[in-house]
């Protein structure tokens, strides 16, 4: 009797098999593809940092030419199917002896096999032979196992696995170190009357970030900060009655050259660009002012800049040209020498219907002729086109951008702020925001901001603020 089990989907319920109704010659199985995620799974569990697993340039000079995550996959695949379908629930693993023999890298399918060779009766205990290969029906793993199956019949609903999301926040880290290694920054912190923006203005402090100035009504900020419970005596207050003038006092600052950078408080944030592009503010330059996420995706393999997210409705061609410059010279600060420039659309030609697709070719053109400089654009893009190299090869587009984008610009707002939020809470990005366009960075917080956005947007702004060229000439 055999019994082979390779199912598509997963049964609700998982059922064993007991040392009586299991005869010598009877085997099940199951498959699964290597994925960089259970790589990763592994080296967090395990703490096996070996680079051949993690390190893609370490991995293409071994004689395999990818990354390898021998053993440690199938192995578990052997336990996988010992543990839920032959003998299944209740079965004691005793011992094993396994030959790794060929190793698996990213993207094979693997498939692993025990089968029934000796039954014990005095014990319940059984003998499997264990065999993996992989799709091309290469072995990768050959040996033995014993096990005691159970003597009492089990059936249970299947226990769903629970959802893990990995991010080592390695740029993150990476931007803060460099922030770090420049001086604090006086920041003039607008109508900071609330626990929110006191407590970015701490955060950002104890992160050797910033010097905060705290510009609102003091006893509206006293209060905030007692029912709060921060200490904030080190930090100077400077009084202002409402939030206008919060947001006038604190570009004042600015202009006397108290503070090399703004950051927004308890205030909406039209209101501290009201003050920022005001006639007399000096704050304004020749370019529009646009705001720019900066990300790290988890299964994205570059820093991603996504805009405008935050600030312009509906820009119009000479508004995207801006948006693009300013991106464009954030993504020159953080290191990124060339960057590659995606216009979004919902579709990768052009169409006179779909007025993105027309804005997207008159950048492309503007980007020849030298109205935007230091980097590569190409569009119209569809998202899938920009950031996946399969989605742009579907799709026979040969683009030095397509598939590999650093900057993501954006239709509209309502597109921006929907995908900025989608990788933010659907797929753990980490992220950074900052307004560029006016005389000194601004970080626009939100309540929403974890303590990593309000550093990573600090840091942003401390980087920015020690570039000397960092924004064109007042107007």
């Amino acid at each position: 009797m055999s019994l082979v089990s390779t199912p598509a989907q997963p049964p609700a319920y998982i059922e064993n098999r007991t040392f009586d109704e299991i005869a010598v010659g009877d085997s099940a199985s199951v498959s699964r593809t290597v994925t960089r995620r259970d790589v990763e799974l592994f080296a967090m569990i395990s703490g096996d940092v070996n680079p051949a697993h993690l390190d893609a340039d370490y991995a293409r000079n071994d004689p395999f030419h990818h990354i390898v995550a021998h053993g440690m996959l199938e192995a578990g695949l052997i336990s996988n199917v010992l543990g839920t379908q032959l003998p299944g629930p209740g079965t004691i693993y005793l011992s094993q002896d396994l030959k790794f023999v060929h190793p698996v890298g990213l993207g094979d399918t693997i498939t692993a096999t025990v089968t029934v060779t000796a039954r014990e009766e005095k014990h319940g205990d059984l003998t499997l032979a264990c065999r993996c290969v992989n799709q091309h029906g290469l072995p990768v793993i050959t040996g033995t196992a014993r096990v005691r199956a159970p003597r009492e019949k089990i059936r249970r609903p299947r226990i769903e696995l629970p959802e893990l999301h990995l991010s080592r926040h390695r740029r993150y880290r990476a931007l803060l170190a460099a922030a770090e290694e420049l001086p604090a920054v006086a920041t003039a912190i607008a109508h900071a009357c609330d626990e929110h923006a006191l407590r970015a203005a701490v955060d950002a402090d104890a992160a050797g970030l910033i010097i905060p100035l705290l510009v609102g009504p003091r006893p509206a900020i006293e209060q905030a900060a007692k029912e709060a419970g921060l200490d904030i005596s080190r930090f100077e207050i400077i009084h202002a009655e409402h939030a206008p003038d919060s947001a006038r006092r604190a570009v004042q600052l600015v202009r006397e050259g108290r503070a090399a950078m703004l950051m927004k408080g308890a205030l909406h944030t039209d209101e501290l660009l009201h003050a920022v592009l005001a006639h007399d503010s000096t704050l304004r330059t020749e370019r529009r002012l646009s705001h720019v996420y900066l990300m790290d995706v988890p299964r994205y393999p570059r820093p991603l800049l996504v805009t405008d997210a935050a600030i312009n409705i509906a820009p119009d061609l000479a508004a995207k040209r801006d948006i693009v410059q300013n991106a464009i010279d954030l993504a020159h600060v953080i290191g990124i020498g060339w960057p590659r420039v995606a216009l979004l659309s919902a579709v990768e030609t052009v169409n006179p219907q779909l007025s993105s697709t027309l804005d997207a070719a008159a950048l492309c053109k503007m980007a020849e002729r030298g109205q935007i400089h230091g980097a590569v654009l190409d569009g119209p893009l569809a998202f899938d086109n920009a950031v996946s190299p399969e989605a742009a090869a579907d799709k026979g587009i040969i683009s030095p951008v397509a598939g590999q984008a650093d900057i993501l610009l954006v239709p509209n707002l309502e597109a921006g702020n929907s995908l900025a939020k989608q990788l933010i809470l659907l797929s753990g990005a980490d992220a950074a925001g900052i307004v560029l366009g006016a005389r000194v960075p601004i970080v626009l917080t939100s309540r929403a901001d974890n303590e990593r956005t309000r550093i990573a947007s600090c840091a942003v702004g401390v980087m920015l603020a020690y570039r000397a060229d960092r924004a064109p000439q007042a107007a």
